[in-house]
């Protein structure tokens, strides 16, 4: 072989290196410090107060007060916080798209979901390793929940509330 066809062979492996290094950082730092946050709010300008009690107005349902309407995290790193429940649903899990981004090592990426049935919510899992527990049963199919159960993903602890 030419000298100029072993160099160019040494700097291939050297490039092939530093990207296998660099990969390996990213996934280092993905580990130590968590995923992601992205921010779902637009760039626009921002509306008012009367704007948004307006189209909060609009945008509300007529909902009966017996189907519960938020989710509260009664135990685990997210504790206290409060979400509402949409008509799309709820996606949770650890991947930075979820609806509910859990910061728990025992949830899967995509661990499970909350969606609106005919007669209330239902929770179901989406093949996760460690599983979702309604109540001390677990999940595996849409199974309906009612106000004050709790949902149970790895170490935290979800309730539905009116």
């Amino acid at each position: 072989m030419s000298e100029l066809t072993v160099t160019v062979l040494r700097l291939g492996l050297l490039l092939l290196l530093w990207i296998f290094v660099m990969s390996l950082a990213g996934v280092l730092r993905t580990d130590l410090y968590g995923t992601k946050v992205i921010s779902r709010s637009g760039g626009g300008r921002r509306e008012t107060r009367k704007e948004r009690k307006a189209r909060r107005a609009e945008e509300a349902p007529r909902r009966d007060p017996k189907i519960p309407n938020h989710l509260v995290i009664t135990n685990g790193p997210l504790t206290g916080t409060h979400l509402p429940l949409r008509e799309p649903g709820v996606l949770i899990g650890r991947n930075p798209e979820c609806t509910l981004v859990l910061d728990d090592d025992f949830a899967s990426g995509r661990h499970a979901r909350i969606v609106r049935g005919d007669d209330g919510w239902y929770v179901e899992d989406l093949g996760s390793t460690n599983g979702t527990y309604l109540g001390q049963y677990r999940v595996g199919e849409a199974v309906p929940m009612e106000t004050g159960q709790s949902i149970r993903i790895g170490r935290t602890v979800i309730e539905l509330r009116n």
